[in-house]
């Protein structure tokens, strides 16, 4: 048996928090002096403390962990839980990190300014009538890793023998919200699967007698600057964006060696 003192040493606790543990019913010492009111626990009492640790990590309340206990949720119950936490905490790691590169990409355009150049050719091209498996979302282009994973995940075999090219994502701006897209992510078909599972749609896209194309190496799902630079070279021949026409991206994933992602952008022009 430990006083309170040494039980809050092993268990990174402060004496106020123990105290407290005790007032509300979660985690009571196993014996109480009587005569002198020292707190006194078990070695075993800090797996239940891990256990309302836990809880917290959680994010349920105090009030909630109390119940909690009472129900003695089974090791397993506690594992999904922690697993289901971890992937939110993941998922929000991923759309921070896919934030920061945009920011970094943001700061560089801004370094370079008017002088940066991309070396890469901006094409005129027609793009035939395509037929197009998708499933809709929406969001800002942080989403675009987290969709584009997605639609690999929700691709079954017999849907994946009809594929022909990369992954492609339509996106449209979102009527009064700045920095937001709908989006259809998905790829084009060689043909018409008999059937099509949920979430996804086929539509058959139109041709496209003229889009400027811009193809690139990129380190990310995005690359603001090249946007930029095709926006520059639409505006600088002449040309007037199509309106009512999602634009377009096509995504290539390359070797892992190269760490990196082959874009091109197409964006309908007139």
């Amino acid at each position: 048996m430990f006083k309170i003192s040494m039980f809050a040493k092993l268990s990174k606790l402060s004496l106020k928090t123990l105290r407290y543990y005790d007032q509300i019913g979660i985690l009571k010492p196993r014996k109480v002096d009587h005569d002198t009111g020292y707190r006194y626990y078990a070695a075993d009492q800090l797996l239940e403390l891990n256990r309302i640790l836990i809880y917290k990590e959680l994010g349920f309340t105090l009030p909630q962990i109390a119940q909690l206990l009472q129900e003695d949720i089974s090791h397993e119950q506690i594992q999904g839980m922690l697993r289901l936490k971890r992937s939110e905490i993941q998922h929000m790691i991923d759309l921070e990190q896919a934030r920061l590169a945009r920011i970094e990409e943001r700061l560089q355009l801004m370094e370079q300014d008017r002088q940066w150049e991309t070396g890469q050719e901006i094409r005129i091209k027609t793009e035939a009538a395509q037929t197009f498996l998708f499933y809709n979302a929406s969001g800002g282009e942080e989403r675009i890793p987290e969709l584009l994973c997605h639609l690999e995940s929700l691709l079954t075999k017999d849907i994946r023998q009809w594929i022909q090219g990369p992954q492609v994502v339509l996106w449209r701006d979102v009527h009064g919200k700045e920095d937001e897209f709908e989006y259809e992510i998905g790829y084009y078909l060689t043909g018409e699967p008999a059937f099509i599972p949920e979430p996804f749609q086929l539509r058959s896209l139109p041709a496209e007698p003229m889009v400027a194309s811009m193809a690139f190496h990129s380190h990310s799902n995005f690359d603001v600057a090249a946007c930029v630079h095709l926006a520059r070279w639409i505006e600088k021949n002449n040309y007037q964006i199509k309106e009512n026409e999602p634009g377009r991206e096509l995504y290539l994933p390359l070797s892992p060696e190269e760490d990196a992602q082959y874009i091109e952008i197409q964006i309908p022009i007139i």
